[in-house]
Formats: structure tokens, sequence, C-alpha cells
């Protein structure tokens, strides 16, 4: 007979508690600053210069087609080397940035692209600045456009905090890790694991849908 103890495992909830606060954390600062650096790059590979292309090119392809596990282990073992040494956080984080900016810098592309001409004729005959075109005109209606997508690879670099644990980030999975050790409870405390990830991430889903209309790229 197979029997589960959940209690077990749900007595150890400062732990569960502590992990999850990490996850959201790491993922509340990659969110917004992997964002800014993809909507960033994405202007970059739009309207830069030549090298600035290329350069923002060479980047997105390096992510997108290279493991995230690998990003944060070259940034967390890897840096050292060049004498430059990050704690558990800061490396998290960072691989999250740029793991996400490189995902969000080809969404935003996309949006930005399927831009109508009309508007940018609007805006020049307005005498708009480029950067007031850009901000005012162009940017909002792109996010708009593309924000279902860029909410659903925020999810999927939140879920990707996991791998985290692999350089003893004490976030959820590192922290089910623990529980399974220390109780022998192995079955129950990733089942309690998933839960926690599947209400968080349709949290955050709810969440962000609500926040884009009202205050990323809000007509008003």
């Amino acid at each position: 007979m197979i029997e589960f103890n959940f209690g077990t495992v749900l007595a150890q909830w400062p732990m569960l508690l502590r992990g999850l606060g990490l996850t959201v954390l790491l993922t509340a600062f990659s969110a917004v600053l992997g964002s800014l650096v993809g909507t960033a790059c994405a202007w970059a590979r739009l309207h830069g210069g030549p090298m600035l292309k290329r350069g923002v090119g060479a980047y997105v392809e390096l992510v997108r087609n290279t493991p995230f596990i690998i990003q944060l282990f070259f940034i967390f073992f890897g840096l050292p080397s060049l004498g430059l040494r990050l704690s558990v956080e800061m490396a998290s984080v960072l691989a999250m940035v740029l793991n996400l900016g490189a995902y969000a810098c080809e969404i935003v592309r996309a949006g930005l692209q399927t831009t109508p001409r009309g508007q940018l004729e609007a805006a020049m005959s307005l005498a708009l600045t480029p950067w007031q075109t850009f901000s005012r005109v162009v940017l909002p209606p792109a996010l708009a456009r593309i924000w279902p997508a860029l909410v659903s690879q925020i999810i999927i670099v939140m879920l990707g905090s996991a791998v985290c644990g692999q350089i003893s980030a004490e976030e959820l999975s590192q922290a089910a890790n623990l529980i399974s050790s220390r109780t022998f409870r192995s079955f129950e405390s990733y089942i309690i694991v998933t839960g926690i990830y599947l209400l968080l991430a349709i949290a955050l889903r709810q969440l962000l849908y609500w926040l884009g209309p009202r205050f990323i790229f809000s007509s008003r």
C-alpha cells in the first residue's frame, strides 16, 4: 500500500514560502528589465546603425539558440574567471533578463513592424520628435498587439527560474528538493510545488492582462 503524507511536506511551509518569495522577486525583476531590454533591442534592430543591428542580432541569435541552463552557468561559473563574481540572486536575475530580452526583442519587433504607415505620417504632420513618435504613437499600439505573446514569454521565463536552483538559488524548486531530501516524500513535495507553480502562472497571467491595458499601453 502506498500512503501519501502531504502534511509532512506542508509542515515545511516556511521553506516553501521563502522559495515562493524568491521566485516572485526573480520574476518581477526579470519581467521589467527583460521587457525594457527587449524593447530597446527591437528599436535597435529596426532603426539602429549597421554595427548596432549586427551586434543586437548576434545577441538575439546566441541567446535564442543556446540552453538557458548554459547561459546561467556561464554567468555564475564562467564570469568569475574574468574577474566578475556575482551572487546567486544577481546571476539568476541577469540570466533571466538576458534570456527574456532576446525573446522579447523579436516579439516587440514584430509588433513595431506592423505599425500602419498612416500613423507615422500623422506623427510627422504634428512635428513630433522621433522619440515622441516612438513612445507615444508607435510603441503603445504595438505593445497592445503583441501583449499576449509577451505575457506568455514572461511566464515561460518565470517557470524557467526553476533552473536557478542548480546554482543553489533558494527558489521554489530548490525548496522542493530540500524538503524531499529531508522528509523522503518526493511525490508529495513535487506535486505541491507543481500546484504552486500552476497557481503562480495563472495569477501572473491575470495580473499582466489587467496591468497592460491600464498602465502599459493605455490610450488615455
